[in-house]
């Protein structure tokens, strides 16, 4: 059994654990409200692109519009955007997203490259000895658009030089603070029918999609507007998996320090049953001391 002076040292060590990680908590549930305001203030614009995009990809002869609306006929080789978080302590949030994009992507039937945002996420793709073209890290807390723009650009780029045939996006989707689920999303080419994109299902009403499209005409023309638009929304669903993605960690990482929390001090509370016993059987030992002590002594004066 353990010293009562070793018991109370690890009380105070497990009460600063307790402490750090309440602390933490409280961190990761203000980022949470910062991370969700950031993605509802990219909404009105990137409801518009969608709006504006759907209705010029629409018209006849959509495939031939753009190089980044045209299918390939031949998959050969394709990129993986996988985003996970910088840091840990946000228990299974990096591990799920791994695993998900692994299980996704280790029988695709064509040779797969990754980018990575994330340094969590490139350490685990690392070990696990897959091709990794790019990594991005160290994102500022409140990431911009010119943050993650070159995420996109890369994409793009590949895609039309032909070096990529298919693009997809893995990303962990923030449904509410107890639950975050990884998701796949085909980035590239550009896909309206059956597979919704990211901003389209998180944002536009089901009464605008189900509808009749209205009719519009557009300057400078068509494919000025799809020349700038479309590279331009591929790195804003970029963004907005990276955002989505930054309200998961840091929800996945306040329900992990809540759960430290409540260990540190379920713990505490065992340690200190244990220092009252280790105390308890210090006075017994000294009072059978003393009173050995007061016998031994009775029976010499006699």
């Amino acid at each position: 059994m353990a010293s009562a002076r070793e018991v109370e040292l690890r009380i105070k060590s497990v009460k600063n654990i307790a402490q750090v990680t309440r602390a933490l908590q409280a961190v990761s549930a203000s980022r949470v409200r910062q991370a969700m305001e950031l993605v509802t203030g990219t909404r009105p614009y990137a409801t518009k692109a969608w709006q504006v995009l759907t209705h010029v990809a629409g018209q006849p002869g959509r495939n031939s519009l753009h190089p980044l609306l045209t299918g390939r006929e031949e998959v050969r080789n394709a990129i993986v955007v996988m985003v996970s978080s910088d840091r840990g302590l946000a228990g299974p949030y990096n591990t799920n997203i791994l695993r998900y994009t692994l299980d996704k992507f280790n029988a695709f039937p064509a040779p797969v490259r990754y980018i990575s945002v994330g340094r969590k996420g490139t350490d685990l793709l690392f070990r696990r000895g897959v091709d990794i073209m790019a990594e991005f890290g160290d994102l500022p807390a409140k990431p911009a658009f010119t943050d993650v723009s070159p995420i996109g650009r890369i994409a793009v780029d590949e895609f039309l030089a032909g070096s990529a045939d298919e693009v997809y996006l893995m990303y962990t989707d923030f449904v509410n603070m107890g639950r975050q689920d990884p998701v796949e999303k085909k980035l590239l080419p550009l896909e309206f029918d059956g597979a919704e994109g990211l901003v389209e299902a998180e944002f536009t009403p089901a009464a605008q999609r189900d509808g009749p499209a209205a009719a519009y005409i557009y300057e400078p023309g068509q494919s000025e507007i799809l020349d700038e638009i479309i590279p331009s929304f591929t790195a804003l669903q970029v963004y907005q998996a990276v955002l989505e993605s930054l309200a998961s960690e840091h929800a996945a990482r306040m329900v992990a320090m809540k759960n430290a929390t409540d260990n540190a001090t379920e713990m505490a509370g065992y340690l200190q049953l244990e220092y009252n016993k280790a105390r308890q059987q210090s006075v017994t030992n000294e009072m059978l001391d003393i009173a050995g002590g007061a016998e031994a002594l009775a029976q010499a004066s006699q």
